[in-house]
């Protein structure tokens, strides 16, 4: 592990003041209180006491002290803390270095007064020790930068003093090269213990198979792309050529979750012959993640499948064809229905003469008042056609869609029996007759029910829901008391579909689909990882501690906007009102929209006149000169750069599939670099998802150091919102919207966005679901940059476990609600005080 990954303008910043402090930093660290005062009235002299000042305010800011030279501070700063002191001639702090081991002597009674802790103290050595190794232990994907961050955001908030740049780049580096050994040892020896033959067999997959083009380990990669039953087949024949290996034999329970991850995305990125090269431990511990990984996947890819053949090829195209047949007999019933409704009309109001007059009803007379509506045949004819035309059952129309539903069967029927001798789905309470019924599908498609009828007894009654009664129990083409095989299947199937949905059935292993519930540890799985765990968190103090800051946080909250909607009065733009029922309501009608000011309107449209129009690629060859970002683009095999002229291939690659315009505008067989073949191969081995990651990485490291950027922001705030696209081309990974999509299908690209105007990551999500858990991943696997403490989102990203999930990972959740006077608000009780009205 390289210790030098730090560039030379990241280690010369380190432990000192690279910028002037903001009004609110000179506020918050370089304050003189009472106790600071009586601290510096003990020094004699006034560039004494300034000094002194200066050494103690250092330390808070950046985490250590500056005895070499005490004065390497921005003047402001000086003047600051002077303008405090009551000194005018600040220039006497020039005096404080005459005798240099006075800032020592003063830096060292500072540490002591205020009890920081020098690095190499056992104890808090120790707890530093601990909590490094938990960090990378547990966030792996945050690399050597960010768990240097976090080192030294750690030592400051604990008082330890900062050790010289080198000393902590090289702890941080041992500590991620010792994580990654006890990763692919622990993996090995797992593996070894569950089989010693396991380790052969999964290098064997590396082998080519005489008269193929792809290894074994390449063909299990490949996932379905039709949405047919036959697709479902071999969806479920890849799973069990997977399983055959017993993976779940290796114990990697201890692991976390997101290490074996990491791993296995390595392995996937590297060539079988990488693979085969790689050393032990190492090598098995990739092919044992790899495979792990592709067997979940391969069981997610299948229930995709299910799911996604169950919603559009059966659900939707039932629910479509019950519709276009009620729309067909529209008319009938309208036409039908205005007679009965006349019909009605003039019967009642005989009724009611009838019963003014007192005289007996005369049947004559009322026919002849009902005929000069219509002749009575049609009379007849109209209330029967609105008597078949309208069911006496309420749920009326899902019967009709399950009754279409029952002649789906041949599209499930090649894939029934795998499905239900599959070993990988397992049921909470509330899915296990669900799971039992499933359990059976084999036995029902093999089943003769021409010559052997299927009899009531012989089913799950309890898993048929009333809409679906009519079509498994009384269809008329059968025997009396049989049941419709195919209705009962496609029943059983739907049922599946949406307890998988529910996670009332669950599969294992699986990334999507797995048992929510397993992954809340208990006892000896949670104590075998809780220190590690806690560490890499911060979170070592007990729970009720927290939750009591929590706690009092939410109390001063909702204190300051009360002091601030008191002080605001009448012009106050949101008000909370108490409701009849005794609830209180936020509201807000006087807060109106912000509109654009004619400054703004004028800024943008003379920035777009200054824009210079350019080919794409002048632009990304001239930003490479600036940045060198393209330099990130290396081998998969060795990391280095083997091509001459590969910048040129990599923006010719970048612009063909950022413009989804393919490789021939782009391919010119004159120049080598652009040559189809070349293309293929940087394509293949360059052009990745990690080297496209170190590319924006560079890119917004660089965006941050432009002058102009200091002014937008730190980088400390994110947001983060959907782009949604179609995708013209077969994928189960694909999902359909019509609002979006129309008649097709498509992804949702979800990018996280910083304060300074750049993109710091992103990923991609099937169809249009509510991103809020997928915006967590997306922070957590950063391109580069400041992690962001505050993130904000749209309302669709909204859910309240996130809150607690978003607060656990240290980021403050903020989503932009569109209905804010309808959201629930949150209250928390403290000791000694009167219970509030809850509100929503």
């Amino acid at each position: 592990m390289p210790v030098e990954f730090l560039t030379d303008e990241q280690a010369e910043a380190y432990g000192k003041f690279v910028e002037e402090p903001t009004r609110p930093e000179l506020e918050r660290f370089f304050f003189l209180d009472d106790v600071d005062r009586d601290l510096i009235a003990l020094r004699r002299t006034r560039y004494h006491q300034l000094g002194f000042a200066l050494q103690m305010c250092t330390v808070r800011y950046i985490g250590r002290f500056l005895p070499d030279d005490p004065l390497g501070v921005p003047w402001p700063v000086v003047e600051h803390l002077a303008e405090q002191l009551g000194i005018e001639d600040v220039s006497v702090v020039k005096r404080y270095t005459e005798r240099p081991k006075t800032a020592y002597e003063h830096a060292w009674e500072i540490r002591d007064a205020y009890e920081y802790h020098e690095y190499d103290d056992p104890e808090w050595g120790r707890k530093f020790r601990t909590f490094l190794h938990g960090r990378a232990w547990t966030a792996h994907s945050e690399g050597p930068k960010a768990l240097f961050d976090y080192a030294v955001g750690w030592l400051r908030k604990h008082r330890v003093l900062l050790p010289g740049v080198s000393v902590l780049a090289r702890q941080v580096s041992e500590v991620r090269e010792i994580a990654d050994k006890r990763l692919h040892t622990t993996v090995a020896r797992a593996a070894w213990w569950a089989d010693r033959s396991l380790p052969a067999d999964l290098v064997a997959l590396l082998e080519t198979p005489e008269g193929r083009r792809y290894s074994y380990l390449e063909t299990t990669r490949r996932p379905p792309t039709k949405t047919t039953g036959t697709a479902m087949k071999r969806a479920l024949e890849r799973v069990d050529e997977i399983a055959v290996y017993r993976l779940g034999r290796v114990k990697l329970d201890k692991l976390p979750p997101n290490r074996l991850a990491a791993l296995a995305r390595y392995g996937l990125g590297s060539k079988a012959t990488s693979l085969e090269r790689a050393s032990e431990p190492k090598r098995t511990a990739m092919l044992t993640a790899v495979m792990r990984h592709l067997e979940a996947k391969a069981i997610d890819d299948a229930l995709e499948l299910f799911t996604v053949l169950m919603s559009t090829k059966l659900l939707s195209t039932a629910k479509r064809l019950t519709n276009k047949d009620r729309l067909s007999t529209l008319p009938q019933l309208e036409k039908a229905s205005r007679i009965t409704a006349r019909i009605s009309k003039v019967f009642m109001e005989e009724l009611e003469h009838i019963e003014e007059s007192g005289k007996a009803v005369d049947a004559a007379a009322m026919w002849k008042a009902l005929e000069e509506v219509a002749p009575r045949a049609q009379l007849w004819s109209a209330a029967a056609t609105v008597a078949s035309l309208v069911p006496e059952d309420d749920n009326s129309a899902e019967i009709a869609i399950r009754e279409a539903l029952a002649n789906r069967y041949n599209t499930v029927r090649p894939f029934l029996s795998l499905l239900g001798d599959t070993k990988m789905l397992g049921a909470a309470p509330a899915g296990e007759r669900v799971l039992a019924a499933v359990k059976g599908l084999p036995a029902l498609s093999r089943r003769q029910v021409t010559k052997k009828p299927l009899l009531k007894r012989e089913v799950d009654d309890k898993v048929v829901p009333p809409y679906w009664r009519k079509a498994v129990y009384a269809n008329k083409d059968l025997p009396q008391g049989a049941v419709d095989r195919d209705a009962y299947v496609v029943c059983v199937l739907e049922q599946l579909y949406r307890a998988l949905v529910s996670r009332a059935i669950f599969a294992s292993p699986s990334h999507r689909f797995s048992n929510p519930r397993a992954r809340l540890l208990d006892g000896k799985p949670w104590l075998a990882v809780r220190e590690d765990v806690l560490a890499g968190l911060s979170l070592e103090a007990p729970v009720e501690e927290h939750l009591a800051e929590l706690v009092r946080v939410l109390d001063a909250a909702w204190k300051q906007m009360a002091e601030r909607l008191e002080e605001a009065g009448a012009d106050a733009k949101v008000s909370i009102e108490v409701q009849p029922n005794g609830r209180a309501k936020l509201n807000v009608d006087a807060l109106g929209a912000l509109g654009v000011p004619k400054s703004l309107a004028w800024l943008r449209r003379r920035v777009e006149k200054m824009l210079p129009k350019i080919d794409l690629p002048d632009l990304l060859f001239e930003v490479h000169s600036w940045t060198g970002f393209l330099d990130a683009f290396v081998h998969l095999g060795d990391g280095k750069t083997r091509i001459k002229d590969l910048t040129t291939s990599v923006v010719a690659l970048l612009v063909s599939e950022a413009c989804n315009i393919g490789m021939t505008p782009v391919t010119n067989p004159g120049h080598e670099a652009l040559t189809r073949s070349r293309l293929v191969h940087v394509d293949q081995y360059y052009l990745r998802a990690d080297t496209i990651a170190a590319a924006n990485a560079a890119l917004i490291e660089a965006q941050a150091k432009v002058p102009i950027v200091a002014h937008w922001g730190n980088g400390l705030l994110a947001s983060v919102d959907g782009l949604r696209f179609v995708v013209p081309v077969r994928s189960i990974s694909t999902a359909p919207n019509p609002k979006y999509f129309g008649f097709k299908r498509g992804i949702t690209w979800l990018n996280a966005v910083n304060d300074q105007v750049f993109g710091i990551g992103q990923m991609v999500v099937p169809g249009t679901p509510r991103d809020s858990l997928h915006i967590l991943d997306a922070l957590l696997n950063l391109d580069g940059g400041v992690k962001p403490e505050m993130v904000a989102t749209d309302n669709a990203s909204y859910s309240d476990m996130v809150f607690g999930l978003f607060k656990i990972l240290g980021y403050n959740f903020s989503p932009r609600f569109k209905d804010l006077d309808d959201q629930r608000l949150w209250r928390a009780e403290m000791d000694g005080s009167r219970p509030a009205a809850t509100g929503r």
